[in-house]
């Protein structure tokens, strides 16, 4: 395999993810394109850079490009609330435009089946138009169209795990019984890969998929069988993508503007219908049962390399909280000293939220968890990373990490529902025997609406977030010296 400098374009995504890791592994040189670099830095493989950029600003596309052999194209908007079509249009021309400025050679975009001549769901038909934008834009473009992916931490591998597992009896809609064609990860990253060395000297789209075609009852049918479980599947004539999601949103990890948009997608087929890919590629992938068994010797989150959420793309706010006037802002601050060293203090902000839960009101949490995902918002489901500490980028319950520096700071800006922005800022100030750990509550209001929102939540606040500061100084007190190393 050539070596080659790439430029990846979705590399906080979920299989972006993964294919950093391989491109960097091969030896080539992988130049990550991100709107907060900070998201990726703690991240990047031996070899890997990121730079700052936006896929619908032309400027830097073009700087992001300058140099670069072969670029992959992994954006998406599905997680935006609305409008996500004419941003996923504007990316790719920009980034089409860019490309043929740059004198890039070739393009790679992972789109998605689906009958290009049918009425296709908004995120189908979204995903078939940009890779038309990318193949017309004059750079040969390699065009994979894939079914639903199967690996630990997926999109709809979590769907599958999650409904299965906690639901002994489940309604079956029309929608399950569609017929897709699954890839596992392992053989789509194969695929991604292999894109870089086959023959292209114009555009070409690739239907790639699995070695069988299955619905969903079928990939759940399997998973309980693998996993020696006995479940009653009961079929109803019709239940709306608007009602599936909010259904989808109380008994797995996904929430309802995600869930709906998935299911509107899942009501179309998507199978492989011309064999091309077995002709130019030396692959043969798996089929649904092993891609699976593979995903569930992974199914624990804390061994997953990457997940679905960890895209900020995934909650639809912008991946940078752009900065408004400080006057414009509500806050609420609290100080405390803790008898403790500056690294107890951050160790005891590296509990919060997962299983460990939120300290002070934890109920008045999982309450507002639950409203969250009953508007369409994320809730508490995300969880946190396990098994590791966390890094600017990740997804906490319904934050996300914005600044982590170890010792002295950690920010987290609000991706709940929300009439304006938010923040939790939590910053460590250490003297010679103790430190100061302060906490600051930031509010951007919408409007007459968010004020009035803050407002009225004053009293709940004062206690969560004095209740919050005062239990964190007590688990630094707590924590034995090797944790607060």
């Amino acid at each position: 395999m050539r070596k080659q400098a790439i430029l990846l374009a979705g590399a906080t995504g979920y299989i972006g993810g993964r294919l950093l890791t391989q491109l960097a592994g091969h030896g080539h040189a992988v130049r990550c394109l991100a709107r907060n670099p900070a998201y990726l830095e703690q991240r990047l493989p031996p070899g890997a850079t990121v730079v700052r950029g936006d896929v619908r600003d032309r400027v830097s596309l073009v700087r992001a490009l300058t140099g670069i052999d072969t670029a992959y194209y992994l954006v998406h908007a599905m997680g935006e609330a609305s409008g996500f079509e004419a941003h996923e249009r504007e990316g790719a021309a920009c980034f089409a435009e860019a490309a043929r400025v740059a004198g890039i050679r070739r393009i790679i975009y992972l789109g998605a089946l689906g009958d290009e001549h049918a009425d296709l769901s908004p995120h189908l038909q979204s995903r078939q138009n940009v890779g038309r934008i990318l193949r017309e834009s004059g750079v040969p473009t390699l065009e994979l169209r894939a079914s639903i992916v199967i690996g630990s931490g997926s999109l709809s591998f979590e769907m599958v795990r999650a409904l299965t597992e906690h639901l002994p009896v489940m309604v079956m809609p029309r929608w399950v019984s569609v017929m897709a064609q699954p890839i596992g990860i392992q053989d789509l990253l194969a695929y991604l890969i292999a894109s870089l060395d086959v023959p292209l000297t114009g555009s070409l789209v690739v239907e790639i998929g699995g070695a069988d075609r299955v619905s969903y009852r079928g990939m759940m049918k399997e998973y309980a069988r693998q996993r020696g479980l006995h479940r009653l599947m009961v079929s109803v004539p019709v239940l709306t993508p608007r009602l599936s999601s909010l259904w989808l949103g109380l008994v797995t990890p996904l929430y309802a503007r995600v869930g709906r948009k998935l299911i509107e997608s899942i009501r179309h087929p998507t199978v492989v219908n011309d064999p091309l890919a077995s002709r130019l590629f030396p692959i043969t992938p798996v089929g649904t049962a092993e891609a699976i068994r593979i995903a569930l010797d992974h199914e624990d989150r804390a061994y997953a390399e990457t997940y679905w959420s960890d895209a900020p793309s995934a909650a639809g706010l912008p991946a940078v909280a752009q900065p408004a006037p400080r006057g414009d802002r509500l806050t609420d601050v609290r100080e405390v000293r803790v008898e403790a060293s500056a690294g107890a203090c951050f160790a005891a902000l590296g509990t919060l939220g997962g299983e460990e839960g939120w300290p002070a009101l934890s109920t008045l949490w999982r309450i507002r968890g639950a409203v969250d995902l009953l508007v369409g918002g994320v809730g508490l489901r995300r969880g946190r990373p396990a098994g590791r500490p966390l890094r600017a980028g990740d997804a906490l319950d319904f934050w996300r990490v914005e600044i982590c520096e170890p010792g002295r700071r950690l920010r987290l800006s609000a991706e709940m529902r929300l009439p304006g922005r938010a923040w939790l800022d939590f910053q460590i100030h250490p003297d010679s025997t103790s430190c100061v750990l302060r906490q600051v509550a930031e509010f951007d209001p919408a409007g007459l609406a968010g004020r009035l929102y803050w407002y009225a939540l004053v009293p709940i606040h004062a206690a969560i977030f004095s209740g919050m500061v005062t239990a964190l100084a007590r688990r630094a007190k707590a924590l034995p010296a090797e944790a607060a190393a």
